[in-house]
């Protein structure tokens, strides 16, 4: 259920890549399957803009559903397809260690980014979803990336799936709610305050999701981070008393040297005269 690995990037920092999702174990089996059966013009590049690609179809799939339902097939075959690229880029880069972990990181999240943005504006294009519920379902989906990007930089640990649910869960749903709609064709749900589609209710409940993991994740780093930072700042103020303690006693020490010196001159002038012919011998 779970997946663990460490990458280090060029500047010799790394982040620990945390995926505790319901199909984790089975989808790091398959990619690991994948990645060694692929053609050798196939790189890790190709795998990530075929995503971006595949992000393009479900747009459209989406957006021509306004002329024909049977387009939200289209969609669900580029989310088969958006996983495959998304996910197998990363693993094939490993498996032939060619990592480019800032370039990878980098290019792979910007690219998720837009295709996220062509997802839900194509969702709202559609006739199945209100427009105002896809952009702030976005916006959503925007929150908690900015979340996960931020974990990474402040733990080093990149995690990208909460209450078992990753990217591939994600697909999973959009694959079965565009299934559901096709053959009930959204049917109308009428609630005490509107009437909106189910696939309008479906939306929603993906927003309070996420809005509830954004919440309680946000306030459960910024704490647990707040314990940390006050518990290195209580460590840096003992060893600076330490230090001050060390620096006291070795004062005093210093100045009851010197005081001993200008107690008994003499006596010191001797000892350091004889000690002199000691070395001169």
């Amino acid at each position: 259920m779970s997946q663990t690995s460490t990458t280090t990037n060029n500047s010799s920092q790394s982040h620990t890549r945390v995926i505790n999702s319901i199909l984790g174990n089975t989808e790091k089996k398959v990619l690991l399957w994948l990645a060694p059966r692929m053609p050798a013009w196939v790189v890790p590049d190709t795998l990530t803009f075929l995503g971006l690609f595949a992000s393009v179809l479900i747009f459209l799939g989406y957006a021509l559903t306004v002329y024909d339902k049977r387009f939200l097939w289209l969609a669900s075959f580029g989310f088969i397809l958006n996983w495959f690229g998304d996910s197998l880029d990363g693993t094939l880069a490993r498996v032939r260690k060619i990592e480019r972990p800032r370039y990878g990181f980098f290019v792979d999240h910007i690219i998720d980014s837009v295709a996220e943005v062509l997802i839900f504006i194509g969702l709202g294009i559609s006739p199945f979803v209100r427009f105002d519920l896809a952009c702030l379902a976005l916006i959503v989906y925007m929150l908690m990336s900015v979340f996960v990007y931020l974990g990474t930089y402040v733990n080093g640990v990149f995690r990208i799936s909460y209450a078992g649910l990753g990217p591939t869960e994600t697909r999973v749903l959009a694959i079965l709610a565009n299934t559901l709609i096709f053959f009930t064709n959204n049917p109308m749900v009428y609630l005490p305050f509107a009437t909106v589609t189910l696939y309008d209710v479906f939306v929603t409940l993906i927003i309070i999701l996420g809005v509830v993991l954004f919440s309680i994740n946000s306030i459960s780093m910024a704490r647990n981070l707040s314990k940390e930072d006050r518990a290195a700042h209580r460590k840096v103020v003992l060893e600076e008393r330490a230090n001050r303690r060390v620096e006291r006693m070795n004062r005093q020490q210093q100045l009851r040297e010197e005081r001993s010196l200008r107690k008994n001159p003499v006596r010191t002038f001797k000892l350091g005269k004889s000690a002199s012919k000691r070395r001169s011998v």
